[in-house]
């Protein structure tokens, strides 16, 4: 008798078939998440910008809080506060844009004739700006400049329109983070054991306290900046000094990497434009200043409040920019000091061995030098 064949239908596993539908499931969760976390990308970034914020000027609430005010009113008088420096700026700083776009407009051809008049007789050279003066002098290339400028100031109403919007939302955002902040972290201490909340409130504690620091310790070398930078100005004979000062101290401590410079170019153009040794005098006072900046003021004011290196620094700047644009930038600096509180507060510390790749160099004594360059000689 022969015996029968086996069956050879195909016949797949339960577990493989299991394994393929979590597969897809998972890859169509995946791919849902995906489009919802882009969908929400600005809401997050303006989350992100108020938790920022609230760090900051909660401080500020909390030392009203103290004396007596409550936390509603308080958080409302720093915003104010906020508010009108913001708009004091803002103004002193458009109408000097604009008073130097229109002064230039007028005054163009005479321009041309004074750094023509200077290049000429300073390098001995012939330049004639004749061509150039014509066309600036013509007045349809000057209409048709004006109408495209006309087209462009509408779109950029409407993207102002735009970033107030923003700004309103956060704003509130940053309003109920501060004015609620004791009874927000409550409700989050609340779903966590003990030992975790412990860990929470220290990290938020850190947060504040860093990201404070960085902004007081900014507001303190904008202002001393400001200051220095209007004194020079007013000396050299700048026009619209003090309003320069203010943008040059504002602009070179709360703009990453690129701030010293645009502030800087400002001056200097305002200056250029006045006289060109204006404009060279007003360069050397902001290089000068950014040098005893760097070396003197800063590593003393910020010693206490955001030690970072500049590698570091630099290297946030360059990763909050990639991640979300100019407004990573802008929160790299305390976000990284946030992170290096939080590792060097929850990591683990231990001895540094001896190496010499550990310390500087020791310089050779004087004898030994001399006598090897005494036995080169021969």
């Amino acid at each position: 008798m022969v015996p029968d064949e086996a069956p050879t239908a195909n016949w797949t596993p339960r577990l493989v078939n299991r394994a393929i539908l979590v597969f897809w499931l998972g890859f169509a969760t995946l791919w849902v998440l995906r489009g919802v976390m882009h969908s929400l990308r600005g809401f997050f970034i303006t989350l992100l910008v108020s938790l920022f914020l609230s760090f900051a000027i909660e401080p500020a609430v909390n030392w009203l809080a103290s004396r007596g005010w409550r936390r509603g009113p308080a958080t409302l008088l720093v915003f104010l506060a906020l508010l009108l420096s913001t708009s004091v700026f803002v103004f002193a700083i458009g109408t000097v844009v604009v008073n130097e776009i229109q002064d230039f407009v007028d005054e163009a051809s005479n321009y041309l004739d004074s750094i023509e008049t200077w290049i000429n007789d300073t390098f001995d050279a012939k330049v004639d700006f004749e061509d150039l003066r014509q066309q600036i002098e013509d007045s349809e290339g000057t209409n048709s400049f004006l109408e495209d400028a006309a087209g462009k100031a509408l779109a950029f109403g409407l993207t102002a329109l735009g970033v107030l919007f923003n700004m309103l939302t956060v704003g509130l955002f940053t309003f109920y983070l501060v004015a609620d902040g004791p009874r927000l972290r409550r409700t989050i201490c609340s779903r966590l054991p003990p030992h975790r909340q412990a860990q929470v409130l220290r990290g938020w504690e850190l947060a504040i306290d860093k990201t404070g620091g960085y902004l007081y310790s900014r507001f303190l070398l904008a202002i001393i900046s400001a200051t220095a930078h209007w004194i020079a100005l007013t000396i050299i004979g700048v026009p619209y000094s003090l309003a320069l000062g203010v943008w040059v101290g504002v602009m070179s401590q709360f703009v990453p990497v690129i701030g010293t410079y645009l502030a800087g170019a400002l001056a200097v153009l305002i200056a250029l434009l006045d006289d060109p040794w204006k404009g060279a005098l007003a360069l050397a006072v902001v290089v000068v200043y950014q040098q005893v900046e760097n070396y003197l003021l800063a590593p003393r004011v910020t010693a206490h409040t955001l030690s970072l290196h500049p590698a570091i620094a630099f290297a946030g700047v360059i990763i909050g920019a990639a991640l979300i644009g100019p407004v990573g930038a802008l929160l790299a600096l305390p976000a990284a000091a946030v992170i290096q509180a939080l590792i060097a507060s929850f990591g683990d510390r231990h001895d540094v061995i001896d190496s010499d790749l550990l310390a500087e160099p020791t310089p050779r004594p004087a004898e030994h030098r001399s006598f090897r360059l005494t036995r080169r000689s021969h």
